[in-house]
Parts: C-alpha cells; structure tokens; sequence
C-alpha cells in the first residue's frame, strides 16, 4: 500500500504542476489564468481529501477487524479457563 500511495501522490503532484504550466504559458487574461489555477487547486483539493478518506475508510475497516479478533480470542480463552475450572 505505501507504494501506491507514493504513486498517487506522485501522480497527482505531475497533474497539479502540469496543468499549473500550462495554464500559465496558455494566451488567457491575467483574470482568466488566475481562475483556471484556482479551479485546478480545487480540483487536487478534492482529490486529496478523497484518497485521504479512502484510506481512513480502510484504517478504521482494519481496525475493527483486529477488535474482532481480539475479542474472538478473549471469548476462547474465557472457555478454556471455565473448562479448565470444570475439570
């Protein structure tokens, strides 16, 4: 997973820059250069916070697994001691 995050980040770090330039070195008004900047700021904004909560999603998922099986693991061991008290 570190990999593909590296990757994303990567990725999307290119697009920012390269549409960046080339809105830059595009023939638009100052105005319009300025808009289209902010409008490719807003665009890597939602990206980030979508994978940024994709991979909240997958951390909590993660976590609740490990609850799961911790609590699976108190249950059978909570038997084996009342077995063991039985004997």
């Amino acid at each position: 997973m570190g990999n593909t995050n590296k990757l994303l980040g990567a990725v999307l770090l290119g697009a920012a820059i390269g549409g960046a330039l080339g809105v830059l070195f595009a023939p638009d008004k100052g105005s319009e250069t300025r808009r289209k900047i902010s409008e490719k700021g807003h665009d890597l904004s939602d990206a980030v916070k979508d994978k940024f909560s994709r991979i909240v999603d997958k951390f909590r998922k993660e976590v609740d697994a490990i609850k799961d099986q911790a609590n699976d693991y108190a249950e059978n061991g909570r038997s084996v001691v009342e077995n063991l008290e039985k004997s």
